[in-house]
């Protein structure tokens, strides 16, 4: 008997669950246009007008019982349950008028303790590649005993929301019910829209178990020991977790329990611009048959794809599943961390290399969430602009960030964890004059940390950020460890450095209601008392 979708309202008598990536190529191939296979083997796809999320569409349903657990504002933005109905009508009636559906049913969390069970209903292929790539996929026993899921994402995106519906605001919606467990999805053909709802729903239901769900990547030692990597796009995430030398357990999203850390998703999503064969050869080698390439540019004749080609796209993506990565830890499952790893890419020249944090301090930067990028060249500007998400992933969290925050101090202090801050950003001065952090020298930190040898290295305390800055460290130079020894004009120094903190004490007030007097303590000095560090006792 073919599958049903009868109990979603769903009448469509051709719906193809769990269908293997050569049934999807075919199916995409023949009836959606702009589909094709790359030289390597993958499924080019082409997503539409949407090449991005899409945030400020995003909403979450008002109920009695989840408005005290919701951070609402311009993350959450609320929605009225009536709206929600008639946003999931409109899904389900254009759902009803296709040919064919494609059904994916797979989990979220390795763990099988805290597992999820996700279906996603979809009209395109290429989506339910993509799903099928990004969920952990089921054995044939697991999909046989599967039943009813615990949250469903209707993907209706080729078909527009009403903008006459209250509290809808364009022709896209992304909202969210948590209390029918259901996720619809209108006006966007973006295949992301649809992990990032996953990973929004863990962020709730996680919490709520007292487990940790993290926008990080994670890796492990021979050992068995743990490193986890938070860091906003840019900082090195992806890089700096796929070592040859240890495991790794997932790039992008992980849950911290009282067992360990278990990778949320069955897959990667790593971005392509630009990618180099050469310094990326784990990511290139996974564009094979299986993974979908999206809105990539290729020649029409030998198909070889164009990665420097930004013409649909600066944000063009590889979805693969996780073992296309040689050096993958399957089951996605780790003990507890033993080095917490906070990457930003300071283009202010300020932050030091690598510093090591107390509890206090992790919640405040991870609250935070700290980088600074630098500003289009094409307005003429050349200073570093600051950028704070919280919790390093601020669109996908539920809770206020100090609940992420307290949940994160909770697991460092039950496990000793070590928590360090490194800056893979600029030395020597901000961007334009200064040069940006040797990815040597921040291998040899990274290296340093997980062999132990940077935990005893002697420490100064940095008079503005409160953290302790090693003095040494094997393979990187002394005085590029401390931020104000590579700057000729000190002033200049503690002038950026007083800025920077200033920065940090702005975006904090909007968190300093809910956050606790240990965590306010741990903000950054601004004043008189304040000097330069230079590493001598």
């Amino acid at each position: 008997m073919a599958f049903q979708l009868v109990q979603h309202g769903i009448q469509v008598q051709n719906v193809i669950r769990n269908a293997a990536p050569a049934v999807l190529y075919e199916a995409a191939l023949n009836h959606e246009p702009g589909s094709a296979i790359s030289a390597t083997g993958a499924l080019i796809a082409r997503s539409g007008e949407k090449t991005g999320r899409s945030p400020k569409d995003k909403r979450v349903v008002e109920h009695a019982e989840i408005l005290d657990d919701v951070w609402w504002g311009h993350v959450n933005i609320a929605l009225e349950p009536d709206s929600f109905g008639q946003l999931r009508e409109l899904a389900v009636n254009h759902l009803n008028g296709s040919e064919r559906l494609y059904v994916v049913d797979g989990f979220a969390g390795w763990d099988p303790r805290y597992r999820v069970k996700i279906r996603v209903i979809c009209e395109r292929a290429y989506h339910a590649l993509f799903m099928r790539n990004m969920l952990i996929r089921p054995t044939a026993d697991e999909l046989e005993q599967f039943g009813e899921p615990d949250y469903v994402i209707y993907n209706a995106g080729r078909a527009k929301a009403d903008q006459r519906i209250p509290g809808i605001s364009s022709e896209t919606s992304v909202s969210l019910c948590l209390r029918s467990g259901e996720f619809v999805i209108l006006g966007t053909e973006y295949a992301g829209e649809m992990k990032k709802g996953v990973f929004t729903i863990m962020n709730y239901i996680m919490p709520k178990q007292g487990v940790l769900s993290m926008h990080c990547s994670a890796n492990a030692s021979d050992e068995g020991e743990v490193s986890i990597f938070f860091g906003l796009s840019g900082t090195g995430k992806t890089t700096l977790s796929a070592d040859p030398r240890r495991h790794l357990i997932g790039d992008d999203e992980h849950c911290w329990s009282d067992e360990g850390v278990f990778n949320i998703e069955g897959g990667c999503y790593a971005k392509v611009i630009d990618l180099d064969p050469w310094a990326e050869p784990d990511i290139y080698n996974a564009i094979r048959f299986g993974a979908v390439l999206e809105n990539v540019v290729y020649d029409a004749d030998s198909r070889e794809v164009d990665y420097s080609n930004s013409s649909i796209t600066e944000n063009t993506r590889c979805s693969y599943p996780v073992e296309f990565i040689p050096n993958t830890k399957l089951p996605c499952l780790g003990g507890t961390p033993n080095n917490v790893i906070f990457l930003t890419c300071d283009a202010f020249s300020v932050l030091p290399p690598v510093s090591r944090l107390t509890p206090a301090q992790a919640m405040y930067y991870f609250i935070s969430g700290y980088t600074a990028k630098v500003a289009g060249t094409e307005m003429g500007v050349t200073e570093p602009e600051a950028t704070f998400s919280s919790c390093f992933g601020a669109p996908f969290l539920v809770w206020h960030p100090t609940r992420y925050a307290e949940l994160l101090a909770e697991k460092i202090r039950n496990s000793g964890a070590r928590i360090w801050l490194v800056n893979t950003g600029w030395t020597g001065g901000p961007y334009g004059e200064g040069q940006r952090m040797s990815i040597a020298h921040t291998r040899a930190i990274i290296d340093a940390i997980h062999d132990g040898s940077l935990e005893q290295s002697e420490t100064v305390t940095d008079p503005v950020f409160g953290f302790e800055v090693p003095t040494s460290c094997p393979r990187v130079p002394s005085e590029v460890l401390i931020p104000a020894n590579t700057w000729k004009d000190k002033d200049a120094y503690q002038a950026m450095a007083e800025k920077l903190a200033r920065l940090f004490h702005e975006n904090f007030r909007g968190f300093a209601d809910q956050a606790s007097t240990e965590i306010r303590a741990a903000a950054p000095r601004v004043g008189a008392d304040s000097a330069p560090a230079t590493g001598t006792a």
